[in-house]
C-alpha cells in the first residue's frame, strides 16, 4: 500500500511511536502521573492480540514503551479504560454472546511496569457481548456501556445499554443501577424502536459521560436513538430527560456527547463505519442545551473536502471527540473542540461563534507502511495542551501541539 504525505496545519509532531508493530488502538487513552513525577500514557487495544500498553511520555520528544499487556481470550478486545489515582479500569467485549472474559477489569497501576489485575465484574451472560466502553472520573460509580448475565435485547444490535457500577471496593465492582431505551429490553411496555433503513447501527449504547460540574446528569450516545440526558440523582433509577435524534433523515451512530457547562452547549458527534464515505454525512453536532429537557441542534462542524477523502482508503467521517476528561492531567476548553476523522486525523475548531464555528488546524499522518488506511481514532489533551493522538489500524502513537 502506498503511503500519502503527511499533511498538517497549525499543529507541530513532536513524536511518534509505533508501539512494537502493535499500532491498533482504541478509544480508551488515559494519562497517568505517578507519585515520583513520571507521566505515563494508557493506551487500550481495538483488538487482540494485545489488551494495554503503556508509554513513558515524560519526555514528550522521546516517549519510552514500557508495558504491553496480552488479551485474556482473542474473542476479546478492550477497547476501552479510565483511571482514577493508581487504578485503572479496563472493558471487555468479545466478538460474540456469551464468551468468557467480558466486563471491566480493576488493576493497580503502582508500578507502571507491571499491571496487577486486583477485581473483575463479568458481564457474560447468553445475550451479552460485555462492556464496549467506560467512564470513570469520581473514584466511586463508573458508568459503563454494556450488556449483563441477565440483559435480553429484542434485537442483537441493542444489546449494550447503561450500567452504573459502584467501584468503591475497587476488588468488588457490584451494579448499582441501569437504564435501557424503552423497547430494547423483553418485557417492555413500549413496542421495539424502529430500525434505520440504511447502516442500521442499533439502539445500544455507545458512552455515557458523567462530569464533577453535574454529577446528577449522565451525557448518553445512544447510537441510532441519538443524544439522551440522564437524571442519575438515584442511581438506582434513572430517569430520562431529554431526546434529541437526527437519524431520519440523517444517518444514526451517535457516538460521543460532551457538554460545555460554561455555554450550555452539547458538542455531539457521530461515528462513520463505511469506507469511502458510503454512510456519509457523520458528522459533529453543536446544540443549545440552555433549556436541557429541549436541546436544539443550532450548527454542525466544518467537514474536509469530501471528493479528496472519500477517494482515500478507509473510513472518513466523524469519529471521537476530546471530552475535557475531569484531572490534573487534563485541558479543558469550550471553546476549541478536538475531534477525530479517521482517515482525515485529528481536526481542531474553534467554536467561538456556535453558528459560524471554523477549522483552524489538522493533522494527517502518512499510511504506515503496511497498513491499508490512516485511522486516527481518539485524542488526550493534557494540561499543557499537548495532544496524544491514537490510530485504529496500525499507525499507533503520536504526541503534537498546537501552533496558533
Amino acid at each position: 500500500m502506498a503511503t500519502q504525505t503527511q499533511e498538517i496545519k497549525n499543529m507541530r509532531l513532536i513524536s511518534h511511536h509505533d508501539l512494537n508493530g502493535y499500532g491498533n488502538l482504541g478509544e480508551g487513552i488515559a494519562l497517568h502521573q505517578t507519585p515520583d513525577g513520571r507521566r505515563i500514557f494508557y493506551m487500550a487495544h481495538v483488538g487482540p492480540p494485545k489488551d494495554v500498553t503503556s508509554v513513558d511520555v515524560t519526555d514528550i520528544a522521546n516517549p519510552k514503551l514500557i508495558a504491553q499487556t496480552d488479551l485474556e481470550y482473542p474473542h476479546l478486545r478492550s477497547n476501552s479504560l479510565s483511571i482514577v489515582g493508581d487504578t485503572m479500569l479496563v472493558a471487555y467485549q468479545s466478538t460474540d454472546p456469551n464468551q468468557p472474559g467480558t466486563g471491566v477489569g480493576v488493576y493497580d497501576i503502582r508500578n507502571a511496569e507491571e499491571p496487577r489485575r486486583i477485581g473483575f465484574w463479568d458481564a457474560q451472560g447468553p445475550q451479552s457481548r460485555g462492556c464496549h466502553c467506560l467512564w470513570w472520573t469520581d473514584g466511586d460509580y463508573a458508568h459503563l456501556s454494556t450488556g449483563t448475565p441477565d440483559s435480553r435485547p429484542t434485537n442483537p444490535k441493542d444489546d449494550q445499554f447503561y450500567v452504573i457500577l459502584d467501584v468503591r471496593d475497587p476488588t468488588k465492582p457490584v451494579e448499582a443501577g441501569r437504564w435501557w431505551f424503552p423497547g430494547t429490553q423483553e418485557g417492555d411496555d413500549a413496542p421495539p424502536p424502529a430500525r434505520l433503513p440504511q447502516f442500521d447501527a442499533g439502539h445500544s449504547l455507545h458512552n455515557a459521560n458523567v462530569y464533577p460540574q453535574r454529577p446528577d446528569r449522565a451525557y448518553c450516545a445512544w447510537k441510532d436513538s441519538g443524544v439522551v440526558t440522564l437524571d442519575i440523582s438515584d442511581k438506582a433509577h434513572p430517569t430520562m430527560v431529554a431526546n434529541i435524534n437526527y437519524a431520519p433523515p440523517f444517518p444514526g451512530f451517535t457516538h460521543t456527547v460532551l457538554p460545555l457547562f460554561g455555554r450550555d452547549m452539547l458538542v455531539v458527534s457521530q461515528e462513520a463505519v463505511r469506507p469511502g464515505g458510503e454512510d456519509y454525512p457523520k458528522l459533529v453536532w453543536l446544540m443549545d442545551n440552555r433549556v436541557e429537557t429541549n436541546p436544539v441542534i443550532v450548527s454542525t462542524l466544518p467537514m474536509a473536502d469530501t471528493d479528496d477523502f472519500f477517494n482515500r482508503p478507509g473510513r472518513y467521517g466523524a469519529h471521537n471527540l476530546y471530552e475535557n476528561l475531569p484531572g490534573a492531567t487534563s485541558s479543558i476548553d469550550e471553546t476549541l473542540i478536538y475531534a477525530t476523522f479517521f482517515n482525515a486525523g485529528i481536526r481542531v475548531f474553534d467554536t467561538s461563534n456556535p453558528f459560524q464555528p471554523e477549522e483552524v488546524a489538522y493533522f494527517v499522518p502518512e499510511i504506515p507502511a503496511g497498513a491499508e488506511a490512516n485511522g486516527i481514532n481518539d485524542v488526550h489533551v493534557d494540561e499543557n495542551g499537548i495532544m496524544y493522538v491514537v490510530d485504529r489500524i496500525k499507525g499507533g502513537l503520536y504526541i503534537l501541539e498546537l501552533n496558533l
